[in-house]
């Protein structure tokens, strides 16, 4: 009797919405950050967006070739155009493993190069003046405020990234050998790490703890229209607007929180401060 062989299905050249989907979704299960998950479907949504706006169009070098020519006309940064590129590399691991398109073009949309970052300092960077502005500009006596601060000071102080400060709670700070410490605290891609607090946002956490009266669980809270606590925690939304008020208020332009993060990688933070509570490390510059 003759065997029939079932013939083998050539791969794809043109990846359908069906299948962009579900390679997005491999790639955002194959990764564990939360972080990198917002990011990368973010990125894979936009290219999608385009690929499907091209008639036409098969998965190959020259289409990610050409979707680089379009990110660069654009104008965006160069670490956001490559940080879409790599998503798109990504796309296509996972589409070649699920046997779409060959491995060879695969590999072919692998050599497709980032753009140059040729000694430009990306994003925004506080100087002393503005930092000082935007603390001072964040004082009050209100619960609002006093949150408000002390969210301000840990960003700049101790370079937290917005998730972290999000998830941090009042047992994570800590004494050890005498010095205020974020103990184990769990960063990107499941890094943990012991942040050292200066004096000046200690005070700044201790007068908003004080007022809010929260000593055990989420450190910071969700305040509603009548100046109450509302929740268990807050919203990345909420943190953004903490920072973009505080921005306009002393007149800088377009600052996210990863910003804050910036200036403790930028400088050497003090260690201790003895000017008073107010007294913050834009006093020392």
């Amino acid at each position: 009797m003759p065997t029939h062989r079932r013939k083998r299905r050539p791969p794809k050249r043109s990846l359908a919405l069906p299948d962009l989907e579900q390679t997005k979704s491999a790639v955002l299960n194959s990764l564990t950050s939360k972080s990198g998950q917002r990011t990368y479907d973010h990125a894979i949504n936009e290219f999608v967006d385009w690929y499907c706006s091209e008639p036409r169009l098969a998965f190959n070098r020259t289409v990610v070739l050409r979707y680089r020519i379009h990110l660069e006309q654009r104008r965006l940064a160069p670490t956001t155009i490559n940080l879409r590129l790599a998503a798109v590399r990504r796309v296509a691991y996972e589409a070649a493993d699920s046997g779409l398109p060959s491995p060879e073009l695969a590999a072919g949309i692998r050599r497709v190069k980032g753009v140059r970052r040729i000694g430009v300092r990306l994003g925004n960077w506080l100087t002393a003046d503005q930092g000082r502005s935007l603390l001072l500009n964040s004082q009050g006596d209100s619960l609002r405020s006093k949150r408000n601060y002390a969210i301000l000071a840990l960003l700049i102080g101790c370079g937290l990234r917005r998730g972290e400060l999000l998830a941090l709670s009042v047992a994570s700070i800590q004494l050890r050998e005498e010095h205020w410490v974020i103990a184990d605290l769990h960063g990107k891609a499941g890094h943990i790490r012991t942040v050292p607090i200066p004096l000046w946002v200690k005070e700044a956490v201790d007068r908003w703890t004080e007022a809010s009266g929260i000593k055990n669980g989420c450190l910071f809270r969700a305040i509603n229209k009548a100046g109450n606590i509302w929740g268990e925690g807050m919203t990345p939304k909420v943190l953004w607007e903490i920072v973009k008020r505080a921005a306009e208020a002393a007149g800088i332009e377009k600052l996210a929180p990863h910003d804050l993060r910036r200036y403790t990688e930028s400088r050497t933070m003090p260690n201790e401060v003895t000017r008073g509570p107010s007294a913050t490390p834009f006093d020392l510059a």
